[in-house]
């Protein structure tokens, strides 16, 4: 369940504007939904496109990050 909620984090850091690697502790945010919603593994997806160095490192950031479709078509960080 650890990618649900790195995924999460993630898209709140590119929202906010904020930089990893910035001293910077981030607050507690409140009203935290409850489930990733369709446009959120969407921009994942897409930020991880932009980052990754290769196809091959594409495919494994967007597994790492649940963002890979299962046999239903839904991704888990979607469950």
């Amino acid at each position: 369940m650890y990618g649900s909620l790195d995924v999460r984090k993630f898209l709140w850091q590119q929202e906010d504007g904020q930089v990893w690697g910035s001293s910077a502790v981030p607050g507690q945010r409140a009203g935290e939904p409850s489930r990733v919603s369709e446009e959120q593994v969407h921009r994942a997806r897409v930020a991880v496109a932009r980052s990754a160095h290769s196809a091959e490192d594409c495919k494994l950031l967007l597994d790492m990050l649940g963002l890979v479709p299962d046999e239903d078509g839904e991704p888990p960080v979607s469950r």
